[in-house]
């Protein structure tokens, strides 16, 4: 991506991301002004160039090797088309998510069903619609599979294995330790038990093993440590039960840096160790290499997203600290009040020349912690009008949105080569008053 981004830190914005003279920002070649001007603030601004550069990205970095897109960072029909289009597969985690995926026409072969908790309509919406693997969270989801097998359904399994690794990262991001919600434990012996109830039934496929050690992991030992448990438990697989499942999915979690100086996890650099790791174990273990699955979903779609927000009001708190208000928050944008997540942000649409203070821009909504960016800087003379940028934004942002005081859900728009459209349109007062029926 050298030379991609001029004047902007290329690591936090999209690859087509422009800083002009006059102070306006663009992406796509279309002005952030020109999308605030048309479409209103907030808004979600996507760079579709730089969905599909990281995609190319993932495929080259790790060949032979199954990228499969997890929506939950963030789906609509164009993003599935898009994902389909650049031959990645596709990680859904509900019949909803599925069912947007059917609008795409996305191939059953390519899709993988998630989920902790996934309900009778999700599983039943799995087979319906022929996807590939379903990978399986409890003792209760392989019965209700066993249940549902017949009439041409042989589900495909994958067993969601906790390998008892820490990512190292923050506590609500973590998924790979004991403890949490995710998953068969292998230190308990649970993950054994589900294996042997899979190989029980003879409706059920046992594919492969699967395990996912949490987000924004940027230490490659984590998943090195974890590929080397799970192969360990392939080859006890084996030799217990005469079997050696053939797919290992290794899950995601790859972290991207939301502000300058903060580290990033090297997928090129992960790809070559990982790879390296996966064939000197099953060597160790006498197992033939496994077909490998990983499955980013941040890493895809983060930096390619930046939120446009208008600045409605400036004060100063007791100590004097400056608080920016501005047209959202918490309900497009939710992370920061759910686990501190942090950001940059950066005036758009005019030069100043009164140098930058310390400032703290909150949301519009009536909780204190409804704050997006702590220790800004910002111009010293931001004013209600002005126009802010957010980078970073296009994962986790429009699919964990609400609705929150009633504020209606700002839309998403897309931008290439100088052309803007929205993927999802703003929401309007008729849709809120649509599911009020009582």
């Amino acid at each position: 991506m050298t030379a991609l981004v001029q004047g902007l830190d290329r690591a936090l914005w999209p690859a087509t991301a422009r800083a002009h003279p006059d102070g306006d920002v663009s992406i796509g070649r279309v002005p952030l002004t020109a999308i605030a001007a048309r479409w209103s603030t907030p808004v979600h601004v996507l760079d579709e160039t730089d969905v599909r550069y990281r995609c190319r990205a993932l495929r080259n970095a790790f060949p032979g090797v199954e990228v499969a897109y997890a929506g939950k960072a963030f789906l609509c029909r164009a993003m599935a088309a898009w994902i389909a289009e650049e031959g990645l597969s596709l990680d859904v985690c509900s019949a909803g998510e599925l069912a947007v995926a059917g609008t795409a026409a996305f191939p059953g072969e390519r899709v993988l069903m998630h989920g902790n908790a996934k309900t009778p309509e999700d599983l039943k919406s799995a087979l319906a619609y022929g996807v590939d693997r379903i990978v399986v969270d409890s003792f209760h989801e392989i019965t209700r599979l066993a249940a549902l097998a017949g009439d041409g359904h042989r589900p495909r399994l994958l067993v969601r294995v906790t390998p008892g690794v820490d990512g190292h990262t923050h506590a609500a991001l973590t998924t790979g330790t004991d403890g949490q919600k995710f998953g068969f434990p292998l230190a308990s012996g649970a993950a054994a038990e589900a294996v042997r109830r899979v190989l029980g039934q003879r409706g059920l496929d046992l594919v492969g093993l699967h395990c996912h050690i949490g987000s924004q992991i940027t230490d490659p030992g984590a998943f090195d440590r974890a590929a080397r448990r799970m192969i360990a438990f392939l080859a006890a697989v084996r030799d217990r039960h005469g079997v050696t499942p053939r797919r290992l999915d290794l899950g995601g979690g790859f972290g991207v840096p939301y502000r300058e100086g903060e580290p990033e996890l090297d997928t090129g650099l992960l790809a070559g160790r990982l790879l390296r790791t996966v064939r000197e174990c099953c060597a160790e273990h006498r197992l033939p290499v496994p077909l490998l699955t990983i499955e980013p979903g941040r890493a895809v779609v983060a930096r390619a997203g930046v939120t446009v927000y208008r600045v409605v009001g400036v004060k100063r708190g007791a100590a004097g600290e400056r608080l920016v208000a501005v047209d959202g928050g918490m309900s497009d944008n939710p992370r920061p009040s759910l686990y501190g997540a942090r950001y940059s942000v950066r005036l758009v649409g005019r030069k100043s020349g009164s140098g930058t203070r310390r400032a703290t821009v909150v949301g519009r909504h009536c909780e204190a912690g409804d704050v997006l960016v702590r220790d800004a800087r910002l111009p010293a003379d931001v004013r209600p009008g002005d126009l802010l940028a957010v980078p970073c934004t296009g994962a986790y942002h429009h699919s964990m949105a609400s609705n929150y005081n009633l504020v209606r859900r700002p839309p998403v728009v897309a931008v290439r080569d100088g052309r803007a459209r929205v993927l999802v349109r703003r929401e309007t007062v008729e849709d809120l008053l649509a599911r009020d029926v009582g």
